[in-house]
């Protein structure tokens, strides 16, 4: 076997292996739905929070206020000139799906709880935060976390909340 032939066969091995451990829901044990939240239905959406990425490695805005059993669209705009995305999770998840992008950063993944962004584009994540507390949220570009581009949804519990989405128009404090 040739050594170009040996390199393509252990690529596409590895590659095999990763998808394989996307698949199943696995970034080193997959996000936790039961702390987070669970990927939300667009009928559902009872508002839309913008959020905007920048090359000085922030997100505006960083701190977020819903509330338990609201489902949110969140647009996320890349102002930048390089790729940016937007990872809501527990802050063990996102520290170790981080420590996998920095091994290997061209990794392409699509999870509800995420969305990857190109420059000058858009995306969108649609989440239902089904459990009070706090929720955290990250890009993990390579370098990015580091350097300090992460948020915070602050889910304030409702009396009764079954999960259901409030209805239409229902508010919460949104603050920068």
């Amino acid at each position: 076997m040739t050594n170009h032939l040996r390199t393509a066969t252990l690529a596409f091995a590895l590659s095999a292996v990763s998808a394989l451990t996307f698949a199943a829901g696995s970034h080193g044990g997959g996000h936790d739905e039961v702390a987070i939240g669970q990927p939300g239905k667009t009928a559902n959406v009872s508002r839309t929070i913008n959020i905007d990425m920048t090359d000085n490695m922030r997100f505006s805005s960083a701190d977020i206020a819903v509330k338990q059993g609201e489902t949110i669209r969140f647009v996320v705009k890349n102002s930048g000139k390089i790729k940016h995305e937007m990872v809501l999770g527990t802050p063990k998840e996102l520290k170790e799906h981080y420590a996998m992008m920095m091994k290997m950063p061209e990794m392409e993944h699509a999870d509800a709880n995420m969305v990857t962004v190109a420059p000058g584009k858009t995306g969108e994540v649609v989440w239902q935060f089904t459990k009070a507390g706090k929720v955290d949220f990250a890009c993990l570009q390579p370098g990015h976390y580091d350097a300090g581009m992460k948020g915070l949804v602050t889910v304030a519990e409702t009396a009764g909340a079954t999960g259901a989405a409030p209805k239409a128009g229902a508010a919460a404090g949104h603050k920068h």
